[in-house]
Parts: C-alpha cells; structure tokens; sequence
C-alpha cells in the first residue's frame, strides 16, 4: 500500500487559453459570437417577413393565371399545382395571397372534377365537349380574377365547391 505524498497537490495549467486569447473556436475579440446575425438585420429565429403590396399583387396573379397554362400543359391534370405550391409557401406571409391561392386551389379542384369526368366520357364523343368547356370555364374566370386581383380586390369564382375554408 502506497500512502499519498504529503504537500499541496502540484500545479496543472488553468484549463482554456491563454489570458488575452480567444477561446478555441471562437471569434476574435471584439467580434460578435459566431452565429449572430450581421448588424442591422432582425435576430435569427424570427417569422417570415411580410410581402410588398406589389408582391402581393404578383402572387395573386399567378396563383390565378398559373392554372389554366398549367392546365393546357398537361392535359388538365395539374393546374392545381400552381396555387397549392403558393398557398403552402406564402400564406404565413400574407393573408392576402392566401386567400387568393386558396380561392383558386379550390376553384382548381372544381375544374379537376370537370376534367375527370370529360376524360372518363371521352369514349363517347361528349368528353371532348365537357373538357373544352372547362377549360374556356378555366380561361374565362382566370382573366376576371387577374383583373380584380390587379386592382388587388379580393376575387371569388361564382362556380366554386370550397374545399378549403
């Protein structure tokens, strides 16, 4: 059995770096801590900011005008994509355009109905009658909803099941 040595315990270094020094990994002295955000921008961890009037205005257009070409596109499959996309994106930064994607999500859905049914009939001949007329249906009130929304009025098709409320 050994006994401990009588004294004081001996000296070890202070754990860190020297006086004067930064610590390792970290910034400068003088510099803000690493992951600050640079002066004069909001701290990290804050909400998404809000969308100019003018950036209103643009999203409303395309969540109105994206459908029908979308449409037109691929057979009038997807034209929902388009206000889905900015109804999922843009909504927490304006109720506005959310509103207005929503409204044309669900007109969307409506004319995704029609076209199902036109391509379930197409065997009979009046297929081709029924997708005609929801696509013209689809190009008619897209234009009166570009030009309320240009005014930045909010628009409501007068032929809409609302799924979403």
């Amino acid at each position: 059995m050994s006994t401990p040595p009588y004294g004081p315990p001996p000296q070890q270094p202070p754990a860190g770096p020297p006086p004067g020094q930064p610590p390792h990994g970290g910034p400068p002295p003088g510099q803000p801590p690493y992951g600050a955000p640079p002066p004069g921008q909001p701290p990290y961890g804050y909400g998404p900011q809000p969308l100019s009037s003018a950036d209103e205005r643009t999203w409303a257009l395309v969540a109105h005008l994206g459908p029908p070409v979308l449409a037109l596109l691929t057979l009038g499959l997807l034209g929902f994509l388009t206000p889905l996309l900015i109804w999922l994106f843009l909504r927490d930064r304006s109720a506005y355009v959310g509103d207005q994607a929503k409204e044309s999500l669900n007109f969307q859905i409506t004319l995704l109905i029609g076209y199902v049914i036109g391509w379930i009939t197409v065997l009979m001949l009046v297929g081709f009658v029924i997708l005609f007329a929801v696509w013209v249906a689809s190009i008619v009130f897209a234009i009166l909803a570009a030009v309320a929304v240009n005014r930045h009025e909010p628009y409501r098709y007068p032929i809409n099941i609302r799924f979403l409320s």
